[in-house]
């Protein structure tokens, strides 16, 4: 069952080398993530499960030890899932994925077997929600590592431009993580989710799935819009 879960937002730029010298910019984002990375290692979890959004051909399993790459943002930097050397098929972690990866080796995490899900726009609520309830029975303590980001559409610089209705959309989902409300996550607005550019809605839906009869409380860690994208840091525990 699931003993413990941290949301953490996945930009890439989270990792200082692609950012350069705005990565100042996101420091209290890191440490956000460094924290709660830290109730997940005090939960002594058996299993971790990393879930993050992915494009359609980069959703479903990913092993330990599956490596992921930073090049095409512009670092030489590689990260594994985990220890070992994944399935040998070459396969790629999805950028979250790998942003998560890059979070638990700067955390030094060893606190138990890694796998990888990538989930995206082909999960529909109830498949995320069947997702996570099968995550969190593969081990008597699962601890779930949950990257996405909330809306993207905050500013006029924003990816998706101004949307009125982003803020809002935001303040609730960031009140239902902080919360650990499952009914919330597992009923939001998968339409205007997409339509706000919300990358986590898909993997905080399989969060919610994991989280039903778990009993778990939760707390908001961090909370902002650098770049006019929502960026939520959470735990449950």
């Amino acid at each position: 069952m699931l003993v413990a879960a941290a949301v953490c937002p996945c930009p890439p730029l989270l990792v200082p080398e692609i950012a350069a010298g705005a990565a100042p910019e996101l420091d209290a984002a890191r440490a956000a993530c460094t924290d709660a990375l830290g109730v997940l290692a005090a939960s002594r979890p058996d299993r971790l499960v990393v879930v993050g959004p992915a494009a359609e051909h980069g959703c479903g399993p990913y092993p330990e030890g599956t490596p992921g790459s930073f090049r095409g943002f512009g670092a030489d930097i590689v990260v594994r899932l985990g220890r070992g050397e994944g399935d040998g098929s070459g396969r790629l972690l999805p950028p979250s994925l790998a942003v998560g990866a890059w979070l638990l080796e700067r955390a030094g995490w060893g606190d138990g077997p890694i796998e990888g899900l990538g989930v995206g726009e082909p999960f529909g609520a109830e498949r995320c929600v069947q997702a996570g309830q099968e995550a969190a029975g593969r081990a008597g303590r699962v601890a779930m590592l949950v990257m996405g980001d909330a809306s993207a559409c905050r500013t006029l610089k924003a990816p998706g431009y101004l949307d009125e209705r982003a803020a809002p959309f935001d303040a609730e989902m960031g009140r239902a993580l902080g919360k650990a409300d499952v009914a919330a996550l597992e009923t939001m607005d998968v339409e205007l989710a997409r339509q706000l550019m919300a990358s986590g809605r898909a993997p905080w839906q399989v969060l919610a799935g994991a989280g039903k009869g778990a009993g778990l409380s939760g707390e908001l860690l961090y909370e902002d819009a650098p770049y006019g994208v929502g960026y939520v840091v959470a735990t449950w525990s």
